[in-house]
């Protein structure tokens, strides 16, 4: 029922719902204890209202949104109760009283300031916007850029200049309760004269020395630099805050290119995402602003997502663009017709290679080019050892539920409960960690309602495993490792800047070079963080892994066999060489399921109702009776490519060769240009050339 009720409310949690029900019968409390009429109910009821209005806020709720949709936004709810305020003060028989008058005069003071305030606070926001927002790039030296406004001026304004009105509130019901009208003039003196020098207070950053520069001076700056840096290589990306994690996983990758590397984003949201990284980046939402920078280095463009900003960089012909991804697998997105338009499309190995070719959409082969996945480095390949005298684990990490109710998009609905039930109930026992995709839940509710149910079982069974005498753990080291990460969270919070004061996109971006010590130690304690996570609780403990960290490679490092679905996980997991199960959730049947999908080829194949786990755990307990470790030997060469040379040695020779061909090109357009100009016009039809002595067609005389 009550997660009903929030997926209804589209809330986050039990407290946000609690807070959206008391805000929302506060009000009727509010008339109610106004007609009766009755101070002490009022003040109860306006400070419930209150509360639970600053909670949600506080929170990002989405039914704060959703309420200024239906004419009961922020300003309507302050307004109405101070409208029931002065009806409690007429019911009081108060009307011919000065408290009244001064009442009403108050708010009418208070709603007049409400506009300029709005007005001066958006216009200062709208000011100080940059047409380009940057990090890693050196802006001071060009152009001036000012300190941002106090964040507390700015930040969630509107709500903090309408709660100045709580000192009139609360000096109104003092006076009548007590009859006195001294501290309702109080009150409503303290309201109008705090909401006044909130209004000055942000009259100065108006002025043109706290403003940054217009739009034509801070590209004419970014121009500037980019002639300067003269990057080779650029990494374009755009799409929703959700979609950052595509961008994320080519970081690293971009870091470690020979040539110079750029990352263009097209939405602000997408760089608020950005994980922390040393590669220049330019944020570029204008069109028009992405047409008038200075690219004329830049020889390949890398796409990680087929979106239709796409073309603002795919009109620049002297750059080659390559189609790059964000995963590697047999979803019809992997072969999305719209690869076409790119000069060359990049896949892991030959898999991708052969998936374009039985697709025929039109994507040439000659334009396809192998070059291994070079985020998979941080996964380690898996020797063959068996899970000796410690418990094994199987994780298990399904796909989301995607854009249609397809059966065989993801394992959650039909099998999810079963995989954990039997994974869970395996004897000999084996621990279970349960990492969901970011995305699930987020378009049915079936699928969300599937995750929290999977989610008890683990964590009912992590409740009845730690009473177990049989697995035992060591509370001592346990509490040592916990300790650790607090400690570890805490200077990685004071590295990153986490609870300090922010200002805003264009002091960040002034602000925004990277301190590569700084980077250096973030990457270590991130190392480290990860090894006293696994160590904080015990060997056998099940675990629902949440949130960002750790991230997917390290569960796959500490895992020893996985279950999943036909997502790039799976393609992503072979790297490890370690068993793995995939759901033929659409029931398709093993010869089928394996025709259709390169990756499941060595892995075991389950049923929704997950009978042939048996098969995973036994490869898993006897690994020299595996009878699939060869399979998936010849299939990790299949789909990644070789293991000499690296992958990202294999990167960086396709970016050199198609940098080669951007040049070869342009140099021969230069050629082209030239001849045209060192060739005479020629002649217009029907015009006599003027022979030898003649001028303008007339003979000389003589």
């Amino acid at each position: 029922m009550i997660s009903t009720a929030i997926r209804v409310a589209r809330v986050g949690s039990v407290a946000e719902l609690a807070a959206a029900a008391l805000m929302m019968l506060g009000f009727p409390c509010l008339m109610l204890a106004a007609l009766v009429p009755s101070v002490p109910a009022f003040a109860a009821a306006a400070a419930v209202t209150y509360l639970a209005d600053h909670y949600l806020h506080h929170k990002g709720s989405y039914l704060v949104s959703r309420l200024s949709k239906v004419r009961a936004g922020l300003s309507i709810r302050f307004l109405i109760r101070q409208l029931l305020l002065v009806l409690l003060l007429a019911r009081l028989d108060l009307a011919e009283d000065l408290v009244f008058y001064g009442a009403i005069a108050c708010f009418i003071v208070f709603y007049g300031l409400q506009a300029p305030h709005g007005a001066l606070a958006t216009l200062i926001s709208n000011r100080r916007r940059m047409p380009v927002v940057t990090r890693n790039v050196d802006l001071v030296s060009r152009v001036r850029i000012p300190d941002a406004p106090p964040r507390f001026l700015l930040d969630r304004s509107a709500e903090k200049m309408l709660h100045l009105d709580i000192a009139a509130v609360v000096g109104l019901l003092v006076s009548a309760v007590t009859g006195s009208a001294v501290a309702g003039a109080v009150g409503i003196g303290v309201t109008v004269v705090l909401a006044a020098l909130y209004v000055a207070a942000l009259l100065p950053y108006l002025r043109g020395t706290r403003i940054p520069p217009k739009a034509d001076k801070v590209l004419g700056a970014i121009s500037a630099w980019l002639r300067e840096y003269r990057p080779q290589t650029v990494l374009y990306f755009s799409g929703s805050k959700d979609s950052a994690y595509q961008l994320n996983m080519w970081l690293e990758t971009m870091e470690r290119l020979d040539s110079r590397p750029l990352i263009i984003l097209r939405e602000r949201v997408i760089l608020e995402n950005l994980a922390p990284s040393t590669v220049p980046v330019i944020c570029v939402p204008g069109g028009v602003h992405l047409m008038n920078l200075d690219l004329s280095t830049v020889r390949v463009t890398l796409y990680a997502a087929n979106v239709g900003k796409n073309i603002h960089m795919l009109r620049v012909p002297t750059m080659k663009h390559v189609f790059i991804g964000h995963g590697d697998s047999d979803k019809l997105a992997s072969v999305n017709p719209f690869s076409k338009v790119y000069d060359e499309v990049w896949t892991a190995g030959r898999a991708g290679r052969d998936r374009y070719a039985i697709a025929d959409v039109g994507v040439r082969d000659e334009d396809i080019v192998e070059v291994g996945r070079p985020q998979l480095a941080p996964i380690r390949t898996w020797q063959g050892e068996a899970a000796a005298g410690r418990c094994p684990t199987v994780l298990y990490a399904p796909t989301w539920e995607g854009w249609d109710d397809s059966p065989g998009n993801t394992s959650l609905l039909l099998a999810g409960e079963n995989i954990v039930k039997k994974l869970i109930a395996a004897d000999p026992p084996v621990r279970v960690l349960y990492k969901p995709h970011p995305f699930t839940g987020t378009r049915s509710a079936k699928a969300g309602a599937a995750h929290r149910r999977i989610t008890a079982l683990v964590e009912k069974a992590a409740a009845e495993r730690a009473a177990d005498p049989r697995f035992k753990a060591d509370p001592a080291a346990q509490a040592g490792a916990k300790a650790e990460l607090v400690r570890i969270a805490a200077r990685l919070d004071a590295l990153s800047g986490a609870g300090s004061v922010r200002g805003d996109e264009a002091e960040a971006a002034r602000d925004g070079l990277v301190d590569l010590r700084r980077h250096e130690e973030i990457a270590r304690l991130r190392a480290e963080w990860d090894d006293a996570y696994w160590r904080s609780f015990g060997t056998a403990e099940h675990r629902v892994i949440k949130g960002t960290e750790p991230r997917l490679y390290d569960c796959f490092n500490v895992s020893d066999a996985m279950v999943s679905d036909i997502s790039s996980v799976v393609s992503d997991f072979i790297a490890s060489g370690k068993p793995y199960a995939v759901t033929d959730s659409a029931e398709l049947g093993v010869d089928e399921f394996k025709r259709q999908n390169t990756a499941v080829r060595a892995a075991v194949i389950l049923s929704n109702g997950a009978a042939e786990l048996d098969e995973l755990l036994d490869a898993v307990r006897d690994p020299a009776a595996d009878p699939l470790a060869a399979d998936r030997a010849e299939l990790k060469r299949y789909l990644l490519g070789p293991d000499e040379p690296t992958s990202i040695e294999q990167f960086n020779t396709a970016v050199a060769n198609l940098a080669r061909k951007a040049e070869a090109r342009n140099v021969g357009q230069r050629s082209h240009v030239a001849l045209d100009e060192a060739r005479p016009a020629p002649a217009v039809p029907g015009q006599r050339v003027a022979a030898a002595g003649e001028a303008d067609g007339v003979t000389a005389a003589g």
